[in-house]
């Protein structure tokens, strides 16, 4: 499943001012609701929900180095922190200064000096909001039978952490994995009992994933795909043997495998930092190829 916040939760609220005043003034009026950090620069609200998106930033508008509205307009630039609703707190209350908020991205204007009870009333609207939407996405991103993430979730997750694993020169790992001679366990166990491996492979292989960022999806038909941000080769080696011996545990006969007499699986992995001159794609073709090396080389294994 896509991850979706649970509603009884505390949001996550990002204040943004350069002036220490007004972020104490917004945290007595929702500390009693939500959890509230700070950030007292435009450079320094955009690192923090890059590592770690809240549900809703309260960004005032005049600050040194990048103004309000160019935190916004880059905020929304970003895969990774476009979905985050922001709320211009600021005494620019102008026509002119509330459309162009709206215009970069933002969902609200509050003008200052604050009233507490607005404050309240438009954080929870807007969080609701937020998410609301990220329960649609959650059932549009989720592959149907396995319940796992479905291939355009993974297309989208994949550009998210390459540009993030890119921006931290961090690397990103990916396993390619493949069912072992599933169309004869189709053939001879029957569409049901297909599906019913297909569910149990998934659920086994999520059991494995140790860390939130990490990311498991149905890639289509029989294959799956593993995303393992911030790792290198030799753990996501590590990780592709985990997921085998995950699916081996189920102990699903399969009696028409040449691999072994129960179900297993085929994994390829790759691993790189991504550079400027790359491309996502080209991590994935190479997982792809050690996927057919593992196939190849009899099934059942990690190649890469």
């Amino acid at each position: 499943m896509i991850p979706v916040q649970p509603a009884h939760e505390r949001p996550r609220i990002l204040v943004v001012d350069d002036q220490p005043a007004n972020i104490q003034t917004l945290h007595q009026v929702l500390k009693g609701e939500c959890d509230v950090s700070m950030a007292t620069s435009g450079e320094q609200a955009i690192a923090y929900c890059q590592r770690r998106a809240p549900d809703l930033v309260l960004l005032d508008i005049v600050m040194p180095g990048i103004d309000g509205f160019e935190v916004c307009r880059r905020l929304k630039a970003d895969p990774a922190t476009r979905d985050i609703p922001v709320i211009f707190v600021t005494s620019r209350d102008s026509a002119e200064d509330e459309a162009r908020g709206l215009d970069v991205g933002a969902v609200d204007f509050i003008a200052k000096p604050v009233s507490a009870p607005v404050v309240r009333a438009r954080v929870r609207t807007h969080v609701a909001l937020k998410r609301q939407a990220d329960l649609l996405r959650s059932l549009a991103f989720n592959d149907g039978l396995t319940g796992v993430a479905n291939r355009r979730w993974f297309d989208e997750r994949l550009q998210v952490e390459w540009l993030r694993c890119r921006r931290n020169r961090q690397p990103l790992a990916l396993i390619m994995i493949d069912l072992d001679q599933f169309k004869p366990y189709n053939d001879h166990y029957g569409h049901q009992a297909g599906d019913d491996c297909l569910r149990a492979v998934a659920a086994a292989m999520k059991s494995r994933l140790g860390r939130p960022g990490d990311l498991l999806a149905r890639y289509g038909g029989e294959e799956f795909v593993c995303l393992l941000p911030e790792t290198p080769l030799d753990g996501a080696r590590q990780k592709a043997d985990d997921l085998g011996e995950a699916v081996e545990a189920l102990g699903m006969a399969h009696a028409h495998s040449s691999a072994a007499d129960h179900v297993t699986i085929s994994r390829g992995v790759a691993a790189l930092v991504p550079g400027a001159e790359q491309s996502a794609a080209e991590l994935v073709q190479r997982a792809d190829e050690m996927l057919y090396e593992a196939k190849r080389s009899g099934r059942n294994r990690t190649c890469g």
